[in-house]
């Protein structure tokens, strides 16, 4: 595969495809409809009118679509290999995805040879701003001059996608099947480099190559491009084993949003929200976190923004003394200014003072002002009383210049043509309370600071791992500069009692067990021999583990990190303790996190009002706490991929200490 192969492929001056069948046939018909000026040469030894080989061909094709079975794919790569041709999309089945495609997927990478090859087990791609489509089904795309491109792992959502009434300018669809050779992340690095594309849109069921996805995130910082995804499907390969709260905690999952938040991607959660961010991102580019404004005609509108966006984290920007002001003037005493705001019907179908109103809130220190309206149903209904909410939105918008959105709260509500007008006029049209507040969440609401250019350290396999149980943990993280209690190792009641007598009161524990706390292997607070030989007597083990109790905690928190081959290492910061999974108060971030993101994430817990002092207690050791997270990532990174998770649980975070209570460590020997 070379850069020249993929311009050529997805740039075509020529185009061949190879096979008989409807498939075949609908590509032909989808070149000649998105008005392909270069030749499209069919070939197939017996259909009427096209070429019998492809040793026939008058030229070598830029492009080619193999409409073939999977052992014919292998052959005709081969003799398109030689022939010089720029790429191909493999159309064909059978190949890694089953049981016995392997050795088929290796052939075909080798009989490309330096070709570019998108597939097998593909749709193809539709290029609108060159008027291509190697694409062998309906597709609802148009020629644009600009827009962005929509890659996934999913021919069908590709398709439907290509459907949207939304006004969104789809420049580029493309699918990637297998990615036998190349990938999701190459495919987009090499569409970005075109001015014409805006943004990118992502369909990802796995991330794959690590590597090349921050590759292209780089990339897309430099160009200026934001990138929104939509992840889906999960994996189990950080889940393992369970035997720390932290692997059943943090998934693939959390991994896959701990890494969009390092590299910027931002994510959403459906494919509603997945187009109303890309308009946002066309028309605005990258943005950072802010508040927004919002304003409507309706108290009950008003109320549902402001339940919507503080449920979703989003901020609405209180309005300035000029802004209340300026609205007084021209709302009158009746009208209560808030943002949101109601700002009811006196001046409805008045365009000019409704386009005042509208420029009144967004000239405030909002990044985004949107206008909630619904539009009645022109099949049933006169709507020219509602014109005025479009020209007053476009007049305030070429009045600041601000960001101003128009956002129905039913998807049904805002007609297609309307939406492609607005977009024009470069206001941002949004479909749909819910999935609009979901893409505006991921745009403007808060998120940890972006850093592609940032190493991320690789997990091994982890194939064959040893745990270290607690004391041999806590005699590494001792080692790493950790705080850990005194401590002592007893073979019989009789010597824990003894071993208990310098540091009373102790907590005794069962050595051996990975959640001794379920399992009755720990008492707390004994505060003699006689009860430290009375509690070891009722455990069921061979070895005691007894050592110093901790009593003045303020607030018992989990570190942990667990290997996601999928995504790198997953930190994971929560309440910790015996009700950890009960409170699944927690938070992810990619190793290794900086003290900036480790302060950020921990102020989003709900346990966050502990670690200041809550109702006249003192307050944790941040600091304390702080190095402990940063020690335990310094660990993981200097044993280069040998660590596949390692948990305090809980840290005792005292006012001046953090005490590792507990720990485990599984890793390669």
């Amino acid at each position: 595969m070379t850069q020249s192969g993929v311009e050529r492929l997805f740039k075509p001056a020529s185009v061949a495809v190879i096979g008989g069948g409807a498939w075949c046939r609908s590509v032909i018909a989808s070149l000649a409809r998105m008005g392909f000026a270069g030749p499209v040469w069919h070939v197939h030894p017996t259909a009427e009118g096209a070429i019998r080989s492809i040793a026939d061909l008058p030229a070598s094709p830029d492009a080619c679509f193999l409409g073939v079975n999977r052992n014919a794919t292998i052959a005709c790569l081969r003799e398109l290999s030689v022939l010089g041709a720029g790429g191909a999309v493999c159309f064909a089945s059978g190949f890694a995805e089953t049981s016995d495609g392997a050795a088929l997927n290796s052939a075909l990478v080798e009989a490309a040879g330096d070709m570019t090859v998108i597939g097998p087990n593909c749709y193809g791609f539709v290029n609108a701003l060159d008027q291509v489509a190697l694409w062998p089904d309906v597709h609802g795309l148009i020629p644009v001059d600009s827009g962005v491109a929509i890659l996934t792992q999913s021919s069908n959502i590709a398709l439907n996608l290509s459907m949207q009434r939304r006004g969104l300018p789809i420049a580029f669809l493309g699918t990637a099947g297998n990615q036998a050779q190349i990938g999701l992340s190459q495919i987009a690095q090499a569409l970005i480099q075109d001015p014409r594309i805006t943004a990118l849109g992502l369909h990802i069921e796995g991330v794959g190559d690590l590597s090349a996805l921050q590759d292209l995130m780089k990339e897309a910082h430099l160009l200026g491009k934001p990138v929104i995804a939509l992840k889906s499907g999960r994996s189990e390969a950080a889940q393992t084993a369970a035997l720390s709260h932290t692997a059943s905690l943090s998934g693939s999952d959390a991994g896959a949003t701990a890494l969009f938040d390092r590299l910027g991607i931002l994510r959403v959660r459906s494919l509603d929200a997945l187009i109303d961010a890309l308009k946002h991102a066309h028309l605005y580019g990258p943005t950072a976190p802010g508040a927004i404004a919002s304003l409507s005609c309706s108290g009950g509108e008003a109320s549902l923004m402001a339940d919507g966006g503080d449920a979703r984290g989003l901020t609405f920007a209180p309005l300035t003394q000029a802004q209340d002001a300026a609205l007084y003037d021209v709302l009158g005493p009746l009208v209560t200014r808030a943002n949101p705001l109601d700002y009811h019907t006196f001046i409805w179908n008045d365009a000019p003072k409704m386009a005042e109103v509208y420029a009144i809130m967004a000239s405030g220190p909002a990044a985004l002002t949107v206008i909630v309206v619904d539009f009645p149903r022109p099949d049933r209904c006169q709507t020219h009383a509602w014109d005025c909410v479009e020209e007053a939105a476009i007049l305030a918008r070429q009045r600041t210049g601000k960001k101003i959105a128009l956002l129905t709260s039913l998807s049904e509500s805002l007609p297609e043509d309307m939406s492609a007008r607005l977009m024009q006029h470069g206001i941002l049209p949004l479909h749909g309370l819910d999935a609009a507040l979901d893409a505006l969440a991921v745009i403007y609401g808060p998120r940890h600071g972006a850093d592609p250019d940032r190493p991320i350290p690789k997990p091994g396999l982890h194939i064959e791992t040893i745990m270290r149980d607690e004391a041999e943990a806590k005699s590494v993280l001792a080692g790493c500069g950790l705080d850990v209690p005194r401590h002592a190792l007893a073979s019989s009641p009789e010597e824990a009692g003894q071993h208990a007598k310098p540091m009373l009161p102790i907590v005794l524990k069962a050595r051996g067990l990975a959640h001794k706390s379920e399992m009755g292997g720990v008492a707390l607070n004994l505060l003699d021999a006689e009860q430290v030989i009375s509690a070891a007597s009722a455990m069921t083990c061979d070895t005691y583990y007894i050592e110093e109790m901790i009593t003045d905690g303020v607030v018992e928190l989990l570190i942990g990190i667990v290997a996601d081959p999928a995504h790198g290492y997953v930190l994971t910061l929560g309440a910790g303790g015996v009700l950890t999974e009960l409170w699944q108060d927690t938070c992810h971030l990619l190793v290794r996190a900086t003290e900036a993101e480790i302060t950020t994430a921990l102020d989003t817990l709900r346990i966050a009002p502990l670690l200041s002092g809550y109702r006249g207690k003192p307050a944790a050791n941040r600091t304390a706490l702080i190095a402990a997270v940063r020690a335990v990532q310094d660990y993981v990174v200097a044993r280069t991929g040998g660590v596949a998770e390692i948990e305090i649980n809980p840290l005792i975070v005292t006012p001046t200490r953090a005490v590792v209570a507990d720990a485990l460590i599984r890793e390669e020997p």
